[in-house]
Formats: C-alpha cells, structure tokens, sequence
C-alpha cells in the first residue's frame, strides 16, 4: 500500500508532462479527450485503492523519501485528515475535468490546460500525503505554479493581470510560511509564537482571509469555468489544511492556545466572513459574486480552527464544511461557466427567466444554495452547527468566539440574500417579462429580418412602417421587459450537466449522511 502513495503523485505529474510535450500536430482534439480522460480516471481509480487500503489496514501509510539535510527529510503518510481531503479533491477534480471536456471546446491551447490539469492533480495528492511539515511546503509551492497557468489560460490582459497577482500573494504566504518553520524547527531566541504566527498567517493568504484576500475575487472570474470551480473548491483549502497541519504539530499547538495569535486570527477570520457576505452580497457580476462568497465561507472553516483549536466538534464541522464547501461551490461555478457558456450571460440581473429555459441546471443552483446558506437537511447546515457549537463550547475562544457565531447567523442571511434572489428571479421573472430581446442592438437585428415574433410587437409594427421609407427606424425596448429569446431553449450537454447533478446530489448526501466524512 506505501508505493500507491508515490504512485498517486507521480502518475498524474507524468502524464501531465508526456501531455504537455506532444506534438500539437500530432494530437487531434478527440485524442486530447481520451487521453486526458484516461488519465483522470486513473487517478481516482489510483486514489480510491489507496483510500480503501488504509481503511482496510487501520493505520496510517507512510514512505520516507529521502533526506535534504542531516535534519530534515521528505516524507510522505496519510492519515483521516490528509484521506479526507484527497477523497474530496479526487470527486471534484475528475467531475471538473470532464464538465472541461465540452466546455474548453471554445477556449484556445486546450493540450497545455489539460496537461497543467493532471500535474495539478498529482501535486494535491502529494500535499494531503504530507509527513511533514517541510514537506507540505515543498508541494505547497508547486501547487502554485501549477495552477498559475489555469489562472492565466486565456492570457487577456485581464487574465495575466490576475495570474500575476495570483502569483504575488502566492509566494509572499508561502515566503512566511518558510519563515516560520525555519525559526520554530531550531534553537532561537525568538518566541515560537511569532514563528507560529508567521505560518499560520501565509497558509491564510490561500484561504483569501482578510486582508490578503485580493487575489482571489480577481482570479476567479477570468479563469475557464471548471478552472474556477477547483480553485475556489479546493485550491484555497490548501491553506486550510496546511493550518490543519501545523497545529497537529505539538510546538505550534502548545503555543497558540490561548495567545495572542489566536485572538488576533480569530478576530481577522470572523471580519473575513462578514465582509465576504457582503461584498457578495453587493456585486452584480456572476462568477465575482460566487468568488466574494468563497472568501467568507472559507473563514468559516478557518474561524471554526482558531477560535476552537482544541475543541473536536469543531473540527468535525471543519472538515464537513471543506468536504460540503467543495461539493457545493465547485458546482455553483460550473453551473456559472454552463450559462456563460450558452447565453454570454455574465451578470446576475441577465438571468431573470432562465428558469424557463434551464429548468434542472437552474433547480440544482438552488439546491446548492441552500445548502451554503445552511438550511437542513443540506450539508452547509450540518457542518455551521458543528462549528457554531464547538466554539461556544470552547473556553478558550472567549468574547471573539461568541461575536463570531453571531456573524456566521448574520453571514447566513446574507448568502440566503445573494444567491435565492437569483433562483427567484430564474424562475419567476415577473409580469413585466417577455419572451423578447434583451437589447434594442438585438432588437434592431430582428427588426432587420423581419421577426416580429422574436421582436416586441411596438419594435415589428415600427419596422413594418419604416418598410416602405426604405429605413429602419430607431428602437426603443423598454428598460424593464427582459428577454432570454436568445438562449438554446434547452440544457447544457450531458458532459457539463452530469457533473453538476453529482456534485449536487454529494452535496445533499453530506448532510445526512455527515459520518461517512467524519
């Protein structure tokens, strides 16, 4: 069982690369898709034997690699928390893959999206196989390059922007994080509660905490769709787990309690989820929204840490909120890159009535809405009651705990204030709805063609008498009449819906079936 841990790592990181050094002319698209598909299954096929291996056996795996220094090694061993998070990360990533299968079919250098895609893979398998810490940095890092180049896929001006500020954040955390293991693994003069600190501050900036949450609402919304969905699904948990694992650790665990620290990043995690919420709650566009609502349900989950770092109800609701997060969220934007990808529709206030066209893509955005609001019997309820009542229970959580739960009820109207208006509004659109054009542009090429069914009836009567001038006259659409006409009238293909019904019905099962994760 100890070589499918290297296997797990190196199987996707090698077919990533033979991938991304294949001739272009030599690959055709339908080629790419096998190949990459075959690749994916594999490494759940992979992860699953592995999974079950170490349940079967009731210990935990390990494998030591080799030796940096006479003091520090790279080792790898999976335990409950590193098999929880490779189990997550192994249903959302191949579902995200293969909802990429149709949907990069618009988008250019699909070979190297694919490619950066499996690496990627293998070097989260390598982080939630982590014996140590150093070696968790190590695949820390590169998880950063690697998921640069999702980021920047697309290189518009935008995209690059964001790639590079990505990559800003990035290596800044991760420059603290090396800081502080350098300090707390070695005889100093320095507290270890500065090195603790420093640590737990640049795994922070992953997990978008304020106030170094400035990469992640700027890289989600110019990233592909399915890129998006496993950034904000599991990419930031990177940060929740490397937190996860420095306080396992017993130098960092005998120090935070009760500090300073704990005080301070309690208090930064509970602004984080209110300012998300709102933030959320105030943008108009799609996935920017979805991206605001990631920074402050991720502090739900760092809140949950600080604020109850000895508590294991906590923790229970810690991991069920990655586990229901990741299923939910990574939904929520594929279901965002599904309309974007049919429609051009980018903002929230475009998608009144597309109910009527997208019924079951709109009822599974519903679903999963309730469910990160918390309302049972979903997963997100499961999860916030958990961490609700292990931080009250939490002595050493103090006043900052107890304003915190009060946020997360505050937070959860919020959500319910962001995401239900728009399933409400999907499906009743109102009186003043029309099966119509959206835009007096659209209005003039239906006028031009002479649609007066696809046209309002004011906008084909005026193009009828302006006929005979030889002209066509000025349209005028009313401000408040909305008009999904040009949608396809039907569902996303079976290779980008089928992933988000899975990930919704996941995302259900969560909640009432919550020990299968504990």
């Amino acid at each position: 069982m100890e070589i499918l841990l290297i296997i797990t790592i190196l199987f996707p990181i090698l077919s990533g690369a033979v991938l991304l050094f294949l001739k272009e002319e030599a690959l055709s698209r339908h080629m790419l898709v096998r190949l990459t598909g075959t690749g994916f299954i594999a490494e759940f096929l992979l992860i699953i034997a592995l999974l079950s291996g170490r349940a079967a056996a009731g210990s935990d795996p390990e494998l030591f690699l080799f030796s940096l220094t006479d003091e520090i090694g790279l080792k790898l061993r999976l335990d409950r928390t590193g098999a929880v998070f490779l189990g997550v990360i192994a249903i959302v990533w191949v579902l995200a893959g293969f909802y990429a299968f149709e949907y990069m079919k618009h988008e250019q250098n699909n070979k190297r999206y694919f490619a950066f895609c499996l690496m990627s893979l293998g070097v989260l398998a390598g982080l939630c196989e982590a014996g140590t810490l150093i070696t968790y940095y190590v695949f820390y890092e590169l998880m950063t390059i690697m998921t640069f180049a999702l980021v920047i896929h697309n290189q518009s001006r935008e995209a690059i922007h964001a790639a590079l500020k990505y990559l800003f954040y990035s290596f800044a955390g991760a420059y603290m994080v090396l800081f502080g293991i350098f300090f707390l693994y070695r005889e100093s003069s320095l507290s270890p509660v500065i090195p603790v600190f420093f640590i737990l501050l640049g795994f922070s900036v992953k997990a978008g905490m304020f106030p170094l949450h400035g990469w992640l609402p700027t890289a989600h919304p110019v990233a592909p769709a399915p890129a998006s969905a496993v950034l904000s699904a599991i990419i930031v948990k990177a940060g929740v787990l490397g937190i996860l694992r420095l306080l396992f650790e017993e130098p960092a665990a005998a120090c935070f309690a009760g500090s300073w620290v704990q005080t301070l990043l309690t208090v930064l995690s509970v602004i984080t989820v209110f300012m998300g919420s709102m933030l959320a709650y105030r943008e108009q566009v799609f996935k920017k929204r979805l991206a605001y609502s990631t920074v402050s349900q991720v502090s739900y989950i760092l809140f949950g840490i600080f604020a109850a770092p000895s508590s294991a109800t906590a923790f229970r609701g810690a991991m069920l909120h990655v586990a229901a997060h990741a299923m939910i969220k990574s939904a929520l934007f594929l279901i965002a890159g599904a309309i974007i990808y049919h429609t051009g529709c980018t903002r929230v206030d475009e998608l009144r009535g597309i109910g009527k066209k997208m019924p079951v893509l709109m009822w599974c955005f519903t679903i999963c809405s309730l469910g990160l609001i918390g309302i049972p019997p979903f997963g997100g309820y499961v999860s916030k009651w958990y961490l609700g009542t292990g931080v009250l229970a939490d002595p050493s959580s103090g006043v900052p705990g107890l304003i915190g739960v009060i946020v997360l009820l505050i937070s959860a109207l919020l959500t319910a204030g962001y995401l239900l208006p728009i399933s409400i509004n999907a499906f009743l659109p109102g009186k003043d709805f029309r099966d119509e054009v959206l835009t007096a542009e659209r209005g003039r090429e239906n006028a031009a063609a002479g649609d007066a069914a696809a046209g309002s009836a004011a906008v084909g009567n005026a193009a009828a008498g302006d006929a005979v001038a030889g002209g066509l006259p000025e349209v005028r659409v009313p401000e408040k009449i909305f008009a999904p006409a040009y949608l396809k009238g039907s569902e996303p293909k079976t290779m980008m819906l089928v992933p988000i019904i899975i990930l919704t019905v996941l995302s259900v099962l969560i909640g009432l079936l919550p020990e299968v994760i504990l």
